[in-house]
């Protein structure tokens, strides 16, 4: 076996030019997914979702095999709207919530 991700029904090496053509529609179809799915649109919805939940963008950038983590940026910068409201709803609370030890970080 080769540890691959998606092997032939036997276990070998898919040919690259049939798995978007044929062997893909079956693990769609397997999985429940519509079939119009693109294998890009998987790799896509993964990034969107990591950046979602906070991955630092330059594992993003890694895991996708981006030149740049600008490119990953640009790609993605759908995703950041919804993390800028985060970025400020956190930096209020840094200034201005308690600490914990019943002091504020900065004045009311």
């Amino acid at each position: 076996m080769h540890n691959l991700l998606f092997p032939t029904a036997d276990w070998a090496l898919m040919y690259p030019n049939n798995f978007p053509k044929r062997d893909f529609k079956a693990v769609l179809k397997r999985a429940g997914l519509p079939e119009d799915i693109r294998l890009y649109d998987l790799r896509h919805t993964c990034a969107s979702l990591l950046l979602q939940v906070d991955v630092h963008p330059k594992v993003v950038s890694e895991r996708l095999g981006h030149a740049s983590i600008t490119l990953t940026l640009d790609t993605y910068s759908h995703v950041l709207p919804s993390m800028q409201q985060e970025a400020s709803d956190r930096l209020e609370r840094l200034l201005y919530e308690e600490r914990g030890d019943g002091a504020a970080l900065a004045w009311n």
